[in-house]
């Protein structure tokens, strides 16, 4: 399966649109959250609306500019698979959405134990091996090429990192961390920052099942 992976688009529905050629060859799409502007929790819907009309295949969190109830309209649009867990061609989608606590600032900033919560139904799974599962939060882990600020400082969550270290995923998309687009390795774990729609970036990723076994065997950042 090829992914369009992308996050933060923050109200620029320009960008958007200038990714039309990568909706049409994505089989499904990923975004990380941060529908709003910063400040503008009312330009979330316009651009959840302008991304709903490119492709029919889309999972999604809300992000830490986005107000805790616009996951209603994520919800209506059927994109939403926060606290949820979603299965599309044999693979499984979880998310966790909003941001840890940092600035207080922002309309949606959350405990690690919030956050985490929201991937309370893997748990409720069991003892399940999760080689299909491809996790999509918002903050991302901690210590990663991912969630490091000018100076180097890893704002990221320890609580998330901890996620993926116990259940290993096949694959985490993150975001929220506009100047650490990347994408890095925890354990066997593939996880992606596409970077921030609002600055034109994104990125690609392919998944295949082989002898009864899912990988990643591309990944690519990109940009406008």
């Amino acid at each position: 399966m090829k992914f369009l992976v992308i996050s933060d688009i923050h109200g620029n529905i320009e960008n958007i649109e200038k990714l039309e050629n990568e909706f049409k060859n994505a089989d499904a799409v990923l975004f990380a959250g941060d529908f709003a502007e910063f400040g503008k929790e009312e330009t979330g819907l316009p651009a959840l609306k302008s991304l709903c009309k490119k492709h029919e295949t889309i999972f999604s969190v809300i992000g830490n500019c986005d107000k805790p109830e616009f996951l209603e309209e994520l919800e209506k649009a059927d994109i939403s698979v926060q606290k949820q867990l979603v299965m599309h061609e044999g693979l499984a989608f979880a998310g966790a959405g909003g941001g840890t606590i940092f600035t207080k600032t922002t309309a949606n900033e959350r405990t690690e134990e919030d956050i985490l919560s929201d991937f309370k139904i893997i748990e409720e799974q069991g003892d399940v091996e999760w080689d299909n599962l491809v996790a999509i939060m918002h903050n991302p882990p901690k210590n990663t090429d991912c969630d490091a600020i000018p100076g180097g400082i890893h704002v990221g969550s320890q609580g998330l990192r901890d996620f993926i270290e116990k259940y290993k995923p096949l694959a985490v998309i993150t975001g929220h961390i506009h100047e650490s687009a990347a994408i890095c390795k925890v354990c066997d774990t593939t996880v992606i920052n596409p970077g921030a729609v609002l600055e034109g970036k994104y990125a690609l990723m392919t998944a295949e099942k082989k002898d009864g076994k899912w990988s990643i065997t591309s990944t690519e950042l990109k940009s406008l």
